[in-house]
C-alpha cells in the first residue's frame, strides 16, 4: 500500500512538472498568422530566413495566430522596415481580442537616425487600442510611451526585438541590449489573448523568427470572446480611456501612426 502511495504521489508530482513545462514552452511560429485583418499576407524566403510579408496599404493592419493564447512572458522577432518618413510603423500586437482591440509594441524606422533630435526621441512606441492610442498617450503623457532606441539599428535593415510582458509592465529590448529601450506601465486589464504581427497606416513591414515563451496558464487556444471575458483586477492607476464617436472618425483621426 504504501509502495502504491508512493508512486501515485510521484505520478502526480511529475504531472505538474509537465503542465509547467507545457505552459513554459518556447513556440516558434513557422506558420504564417491565418487570420488577418486590412492586409495582404506573403510568405518568402530571404537568404534562408523565412519571412512574412505584410503589404502597405491605409489603415492599420494585424495577422493574429489565434490559437496562441499569451498571458505573460517573452515575444521575439525579427522586424525590418524602411527608411521612408510616416511610411514604416512596424511592431508586434499581443493580448489581441479582434482587429481593433489589443496591445503593440511598435517602431517608426525612419526616426532611428532622423536628425531631428525630437524624432530620434519617438522611435519605439505603446499602445493601447482602441483607448489609448498613440497622439492621446503623446499629448497626455509626453516621453513615457515612446522613446529613442540606443543604439539606433539601420532603418531598412533587420533588427531582433524582444518584448517582455508581465502583468503590469512591459519591457522592449532591441538587438540583445542590456537595458529597454522601452518600459511602461500596461494600459489595460485584460490579462491574455492573441499574438499577432502589426503594421501601422501606409506601412508594410517584413517579420521573422517569431517566437513566444509564455509564462505561466496560457497554452489553451483563445477565442475572442474568452480572451475579452478573462476577470482581472481593475487597476484605479490606468490613464482615462478616449471615447470615439465611431470607428470611421476613429480611424481618421489617428491612423497618421505617429511622426
Amino acid at each position: 500500500m504504501i509502495i502504491r502511495l508512493a508512486r501515485a504521489a510521484a505520478l502526480v508530482v511529475a504531472a505538474g512538472f509537465a503542465s509547467a513545462a507545457a505552459q513554459t514552452a518556447t513556440r516558434v511560429q513557422t506558420q504564417p498568422p491565418p487570420q488577418i485583418h486590412n492586409r495582404t499576407l506573403t510568405t518568402v524566403t530571404e537568404s534562408g530566413r523565412q519571412v512574412f510579408r505584410l503589404d502597405a496599404r491605409a489603415g492599420d493592419g494585424v495577422a493574429w495566430w489565434p490559437a496562441t493564447a499569451f498571458t505573460t512572458g517573452t515575444i521575439e522577432l525579427d522586424v525590418r522596415g524602411r527608411d521612408v518618413p510616416q511610411a514604416s510603423f512596424v511592431g508586434v500586437a499581443f493580448h489581441g481580442v479582434d482587429a481593433t482591440t489589443y496591445e503593440a509594441i511598435y517602431f517608426r524606422p525612419f526616426n532611428f537616425r532622423s536628425d531631428d533630435a525630437a524624432r530620434r526621441l519617438r522611435a519605439v512606441q505603446y499602445i493601447s487600442h482602441p483607448a489609448h492610442p498613440w497622439q492621446t498617450l503623446r499629448e497626455q503623457h509626453p516621453g513615457v510611451y515612446e522613446k529613442p532606441v540606443a543604439p539606433p539599428p539601420d532603418p531598412d535593415a533587420w533588427f531582433h526585438v524582444t518584448v517582455r510582458v508581465e502583468p503590469t509592465t512591459v519591457k522592449v529590448f532591441v538587438d540583445g541590449a542590456a537595458s529597454p529601450a522601452l518600459e511602461v506601465t500596461r494600459l489595460t486589464d485584460r490579462a491574455t489573448g492573441w499574438v499577432g504581427i502589426w503594421v501601422g497606416n501606409g506601412a508594410p513591414g517584413d517579420f521573422a523568427n517569431v517566437t513566444i515563451t509564455p509564462r505561466g496558464p496560457s497554452s489553451a487556444p483563445a477565442s475572442a470572446a474568452s480572451a475579452a471575458a478573462v476577470p482581472a483586477v481593475r487597476r484605479p492607476d490606468l490613464p482615462s480611456p478616449v471615447a470615439f464617436p465611431n470607428e470611421t472618425v476613429r480611424h481618421s483621426f489617428w491612423d497618421t501612426t505617429g511622426v
